[in-house]
């Protein structure tokens, strides 16, 4: 009787930790796949943002090697030069003291701007010809095409790699598998990408099929994204213009000339080509930017659908101890399952350098930039951080932003508002993420009875008997 009831035990324990193994298994390989599809998708933002600012760099460095601007400045400057003996005989002192300042300070600017163009025609020499070259020969898109076919069969790996780890040492059961699969019982990555991407983008130049809304959609985040780029690149380098030197208009100039080349640059070179990649939605209208989710179930649908993975772990029964006496009624391979869901949260922390208004930043060319802050920066908020804004109309402390100040450079750690490409559902923000979630796949099911695709001996999968996913879960709570 204790040697039967020790075998009851050792067989009992061996069960639970073969189960409790299995599940950890399932819960990292589904983790760790979707891991792997949310770093697609931010590479494929980062790279949005990558392309736009290309533009806005090729718009600016033509003006800086073309020089339109400069010409313009001598007239300007001549016409100062007319108007101050006038205002030097008005009588009224100020009037007075402005007529004599002019003429001295025109050639202090026309010096200005020549060593300005200088400069930037000198900087335009080595970053012109690589900028116009990656635009040229499309290596943005082509590289997001490659993160489009390359990621998901690196998420397919990272859950098996993840499996057969959780799996060691196996005790007589062999090597565990994983297999990440879609909501669709197809699994990821291989074959099945042809018929649906398991990233759910859409590439507006290749996808005939969906150019109607989405190439309008892309070709409007690619126009206000450049736009603003540029703009930022104009505020930091034309500094000194707007506030030391504005009677040479050149801050004016410089941002006309570079609006116009990064107008034709979209509109007239590549205005079908180097486009971003954009989410897949099905109900966005065209000609819109898609603002906010639909009603339910047509948002879970699609949730399901497009940003919902199963993760499934295969492995051989546990050996019995004394198997004359003790014997596993079911036929079946152990299988072990977790979901895992796809994006996007709330507003991550980001360093930002807030505008200065001091004679000490006097801009410059691209590549003049003030360094970040260090390694171990120490809040000097006594607070810590703030919390997350709770809708698109929370401002907190610092206005539109939540603000930690660093002090070191200038810099702060800021949490930017819900708005448009840092938290909104589309390829322009880069905080995508994952999460294990509740399994409720209506295909569980399916999934669980179909043959995982991986070498070796089939796996004896279990019969159901025609459970359905409800069913399942009041089984299987997970």
């Amino acid at each position: 009787m204790l040697t039967m009831l020790l075998g009851m035990v050792m067989n009992v324990g061996r069960q639970v930790d073969g189960k409790i193994r299995m599940q950890n298994a399932a819960d990292a390989a589904a983790y760790s796949g979707a891991v792997v599809v949310a770093r697609g998708l931010n590479a494929l933002a980062f790279t949005n943002h990558l392309l736009c600012e290309v533009f806005a760099l090729t718009a600016f460095m033509r003006e800086a090697r073309d020089r339109n601007s400069e010409r313009y400045v001598p007239e300007i400057l001549a016409a100062w030069n007319e108007a101050g003996p006038v205002l030097a005989r008005s009588g009224f002192p100020t009037f007075d003291r402005l007529g004599a300042a002019i003429p001295l300070k025109t050639p202090l600017e026309q010096e200005l701007v020549r060593a300005f163009s200088e400069w930037g025609a000198a900087a335009s020499e080595p970053i012109l010809p690589e900028m116009e070259e990656i635009l040229r020969a499309e290596l943005i898109p082509e590289f997001q095409r490659a993160v489009v076919q390359a990621y998901p069969d690196i998420a397919q790996t990272a859950a098996a790699e993840v499996a057969r780890r959780n799996g060691d040492p196996a005790h007589g059961r062999g090597t565990m598998a994983g297999v990440l699969w879609r909501s669709d019982a197809m699994p990821v990555g291989g074959s099945s990408e042809t018929a649906m991407r398991t990233l759910p983008v859409v590439d507006p130049e290749m996808d005939d099929v969906f150019e109607g809304n989405y190439f309008t959609i892309a070709r409007d985040q690619r126009k206000r994204l450049a736009n603003s780029y540029l703009e930022e690149w104009n505020w930091r380098v034309l500094w000194f213009f707007d506030h030391r030197a504005k009677m040479c208009q050149f801050g004016a100039l410089w941002r006309s000339f570079t609006c116009g080349y990064l107008k034709q640059l979209l509109e007239d070179e590549y205005p079908r080509s180097n486009l971003p990649h954009v989410l897949a939605r099905e109900w966005h209208k065209p000609r819109f930017f898609w603002t906010g989710w639909p009603e339910l179930p047509e948002a879970k649908e699609h949730l399901d659908r497009h940003f919902t993975f199963l993760g499934v772990v295969y492995w051989r029964p546990v050996p019995e101890f004394a198997p004359r006496l003790f014997r596993n009624p079911i036929q079946s391979d152990a299988v072990a399952y977790a979901q895992v869901r796809v994006f996007i949260p709330h507003p991550r922390l980001v360093y930002y350098q807030p505008p200065v208004d001091y004679p000490s930043d006097m801009g410059g060319m691209p590549g003049d930039i003030p360094p970040p802050p260090g390694q171990d920066p120490t809040p000097s908020d006594p607070d810590g951080p703030p919390p997350a804004p709770q809708n698109d109309y929370d401002v907190t402390r610092e206005g539109a932003y939540s603000r930690w100040t660093l002090g070191a450079n200038g810099w702060e750690l800021r949490r930017p508002r819900w708005n448009y490409g840092w938290a909104q559902w589309t390829l322009l923000n880069e905080n995508w993420t994952a999460q294990l979630v509740p399994a409720t796949m209506a295909n569980l099911p399916m999934i669980l009875q179909s043959a995982p695709p991986v070498p070796g001996s089939p796996f004896a999968l279990p019969n159901l008997g025609g459970l359905s996913a409800e069913e399942i879960q009041q089984i299987s709570i997970h």
